[in-house]
């Protein structure tokens, strides 16, 4: 019995639960390491985006003789060229609807209050379970504005924290960009004979899903966030840069990402002119259909072959354990696991068959 797979995952799983059981109970041994890998992850994962973004110039580059110095450097004042670019020409624009929106905060606030005291007025006649939701929104509406101060702390020591992140992000990228094929044979080379080709063979393939997941999700955000921007540009919808901008970020997100950033686009709609709602929801939903049946397939391909459902069941999962940032890494991570997973199995089938044809 001990030799079936179900008796191993199980034991493994109870071994692995009476880890993290003592890991919470201790967890003061830990922190350490948790402030540790809690201050450079961040870094660490922005530091990991730009890289496989970059990469593929990278390899370009010295399939054509340029040196590993030359390729890096070229990288780099490439990637901060671009990046004046873009706030030379958007940076204006940018702090000038931001200027706007500021200005127009109070009048903004005021219409939704305005509308949020009608709901309320008129509670009593919605059905039960509307009701139930209003008065909830509503006790945290307060709850928010009664602990205003300790929200503007958080803020302050969150910019901090943010700017230290933006200074170990560069340290990250340019490691990778220089060691990164000394990574995994620094892993693979502990093992030996066939679990050694397995660990790599399994190194080379996360690589792949990461590669595949971030160069691919990357270049469809900024598609859809184009799209988005004509959109609100044509309809006339103001702060239009501001919210393709946010819809870029939100577009990260798979399947769902276009659904996050219809939020702000419609309140600002409905505050603007009520008609802009029906355009914005119709650009969003042609948006949404180009994303998933022509842009996606097309670029991404069957890379990840994660379904839909599962993708929304994750991020809903990920959403409630650990908030944005775990929303954010939730699916490739899971793809990750999943190529291990899919390794381990395959692995286990070509033992099974060796032993079969033996006997």
């Amino acid at each position: 019995m001990t030799k079936k797979v179900w008796f191993q995952v199980g034991i493994g799983m109870i071994i692995a639960l009476l880890i993290i059981k003592y890991v919470v109970e201790i967890h003061w041994i830990f922190s350490p390491f948790y402030i540790i890998i809690k201050t450079i992850f961040i870094p660490l994962l922005l530091g990991g985006v730009l890289y496989y973004i970059s990469e593929p110039l990278q390899r370009l580059m010295e399939k054509k003789g340029a040196p590993r110095w030359a390729s890096i450097l070229t990288i780099v004042l490439l990637l901060a060229g671009i990046v004046t670019g873009i706030l030379l020409m958007i940076g204006n624009p940018i702090s000038d609807q931001v200027n706007n929106l500021v200005e127009n905060a109070p009048n903004i606030e005021d219409k939704i209050m305005d509308a949020a005291d009608i709901v309320l007025d008129n509670k009593e006649n919605l059905p039960p379970q509307i009701e139930t939701f209003v008065d909830s929104v509503s006790s945290s509406i307060q709850t928010v504005m009664m602990t205003g101060s300790k929200y503007i702390v958080s803020f302050v020591s969150g910019t901090v924290t943010a700017a230290f992140t933006l200074i170990l992000v560069p340290f990250f990228f340019i490691y990778m960009l220089k060691d990164h094929e000394k990574f995994a044979p620094n892993i693979y080379n502990l093992f030996a004979g066939e679990r050694r080709t397995w660990v790599k063979e399994t190194l080379a393939d996360i690589d792949n899903v990461l590669r595949s997941y971030v160069q691919g999700q990357v270049l469809i955000s900024l598609i859809l966030a184009s799209m988005m921007y004509i959109g609100y540009l044509i309809i006339g919808l103001e702060y239009a840069l501001l919210l393709a901008l946010f819809a870029f970020f939100m577009n990260m997100i798979p399947f769902i990402g276009p659904w996050i950033s219809l939020a702000p686009a419609l309140v600002i709609a409905v505050i603007q002119d009520p008609i802009l709602v029906v355009w914005v929801a119709v650009i969003t939903l042609v948006a949404q259909q180009l994303e998933s049946n022509l842009i996606t397939p097309n670029i991404m391909g069957k890379s990840l072959d994660v379904h839909p459902l599962t993708v929304i069941t994750i991020v809903l999962a990920a959403g409630n354990i650990g908030g944005f940032l775990f929303i954010i890494i939730a699916i490739p991570t899971y793809a990750v696991i999943k190529a291990v997973v899919k390794n381990i199995y395959e692995e286990r089938k070509k033992i099974k068959e060796a032993a079969t044809k033996t006997v």
